[in-house]
């Protein structure tokens, strides 16, 4: 106890002066994959690469768009944003950043490969980029596009001369991961950790950590336990059993913000033969019953979602019936998460020609969301009960992830938010017809296809006006929420511990940034 007190006085001293060497280390829940800023649109991923790559824009902790690499950005006619970059934005070798390396940036996002989950959706509404000179670039649009703005706070700047002709590898590797942000890499070990420098010559504001590592220690109790003892400083993915426990924790301090990620399931729509689902005794069915919106009303209906909430998630989250959570452009009030209602779906099924039920494996990973693993396990018990036999198959997220790009699931546990504050996000990726041309339906697992919902989407994703475009978010929700697209579970809130002396500025995108960790006022 001594030496922890020790420590923890030491740590406090030397963040007393801003240039202090002072170093921290922070434990992450969500694995990431890689430090290829382009390769894989994931939010550990965002978060780990966020250290070193700055984007035109930033979001805020209620993400709204705040000046970065560019100081000023303004519409100059119907389908023209002008950005106008800061001068004294360097990269990490002090090679100036200038309007040819967002041209570049562009370039490369669509043309990186094996991506499981591309950054395209950020950059395809850009018809040109057109370098004006070093300090501004304008993003010309084929139609209005009010969102431009948004989608720059989600897309990280890479530098042409560093870039290149650099692989995913030579980014790993940290020969091209040379960017302009607060921290320099000083190395990368994919599933393990990465280790950064304090850059000093950052345009933005001074940061107390001379030396971060952020480590990834997927067990819960694990990650916790490491910060208990002082092995690390921070910790993301509080357990929701223990947040009561850490909150009396005399050495520990709790920081918690609602968050914009949706839990849901995502169902095939498409395929007769789709895997994993089977009639109860095994054989093949003639057509798979979840193309049939009676019976994927009778699977949301079995789910007790304040049961999860209470019972998995011990209260830190909230149920959902759509995208995304109160209080967020685009949230339809008039649409309620479905009541648990057993009965009802039985009488669904058999309506649809599944009165004894049918068989399915639900897939999901057991090392991303909170509680994952126990989600869909709960899940699995709730739809026995109305008769369909279902088998739980969890696995690591690297794994996961991988199978899921390649459509090997019939229905699966999966989550989004959105990097706009705006449904523009989950509608486009998730749901939206797969359209590579225009960077549509990227990440659409449940391979849904629907006309009318796309042409509500265009036209809410070319009106300047936010009320007019918000009523189509809301209407385009409740398109998508009838056909029951998705299968929305909970928001979850998002949790983080500090040790005693340390202040965590919560972010509703859940990312976990060394940026937002100071000392204690």
């Amino acid at each position: 106890m001594a030496g922890t007190v020790r420590c923890a006085a030491a740590l406090l001293l030397a963040l007393a002066t801003p240039a202090a060497a002072a170093e921290v280390t922070i434990a992450v829940g969500g694995a990431f994959t890689s430090l290829d800023p382009h390769f894989h649109n994931l939010t550990p991923n965002s978060a780990l690469t966020q250290h070193v790559f700055d984007r035109l824009l930033h979001p805020d902790h209620n993400l709204r768009p705040t000046a970065a690499l560019a100081e000023s950005w303004a519409p100059i006619d119907a389908t023209t944003w002008e950005f106008r970059l800061r001068p004294d934005a360097r990269f990490h070798d002090g090679t100036p950043f200038t309007a040819d390396d967002v041209a570049f940036t562009f370039v490369r996002v669509p043309a990186v490969p094996n991506s499981p989950s591309s950054y395209a959706q950020y950059t395809r509404p850009v018809q040109e980029v057109i370098v004006v000179d070093p300090r501004t670039v304008r993003l010309r649009t084929a139609a209005p596009s009010p969102l431009i703005p948004a989608l720059m706070q989600a897309l990280p700047m890479v530098g042409r001369r560093h870039g290149e002709g650099a692989t995913t590898a030579d980014y790993n590797s940290g020969r091209a991961a040379i960017g302009t942000g607060p921290y320099r890499l000083v190395s990368f070990t994919p599933g393990d950790r990465a280790v950064f420098e304090r850059n000093d010559a950052w345009w933005g504001p001074a940061q107390p950590w001379s030396k971060v590592t952020v480590r990834l220690i997927a067990n819960d109790s694990a990650r916790l336990a490491a910060l208990q003892a002082g092995d690390v400083q921070l910790i993301d993915q509080v357990p929701t059993r223990d947040v009561a426990t850490v909150s009396r924790d005399q050495r520990l301090a709790v920081f918690a913000a609602p968050g914009v990620r949706n839990i849901y399931l995502a169902l095939d729509h498409r395929r007769d033969d789709t895997p994993f689902v089977t009639a109860i005794d095994g054989s093949r069915v003639a057509a798979s019953p979840l193309k049939d919106v009676r019976v994927r009303r009778a699977l949301s209906l079995a789910i007790n979602r304040a049961g999860i909430v209470s019972q998995v998630m011990d209260g830190q989250a909230a149920p959902s019936g759509q995208f995304l959570p109160e209080g967020v452009i685009g949230h339809e009030p008039a649409l309620k998460p479905d009541a648990h209602d057993p009965e009802a779906a039985r009488r669904l099924l058999a309506e649809a020609g599944f009165p004894n039920g049918f068989a399915l494996t639900l897939h999901g990973p057991n090392d991303r969301y909170v509680n994952d693993a126990q989600i869909i396990q709960a899940i699995a018990q709730m739809w026995a009960r109305i008769g369909v036999r279902t088998r739980v198959e969890a696995m690591p997220s690297a794994v996961f992830f991988g199978r899921s790009a390649r459509d090997e699931f019939s229905i699966q546990l999966l989550g989004w938010g959105t990097g706009t504050g705006e449904p523009d996000s989950p509608m486009g990726a998730l749901i939206a017809s797969p359209d590579r041309a225009r960077g549509r339906g990227g990440t659409n697992r449940s391979l849904y296809a629907n006309p009318v919902f796309d042409a509500v989407l265009d036209r809410a994703l070319a009106t300047l006006e936010l009320p007019a475009r918000e009523g189509l978010y809301r209407e385009a929700t409740r398109v998508a929420m009838t056909d029951l697209a998705i299968i929305p579970l909970h928001h979850q809130v998002n949790i983080w511990a500090a040790r005693r002396g340390l202040a965590y500025t919560p972010r509703n995108d859940e990312r976990t940034l060394a940026m937002d960790l100071k000392a204690a006022p």
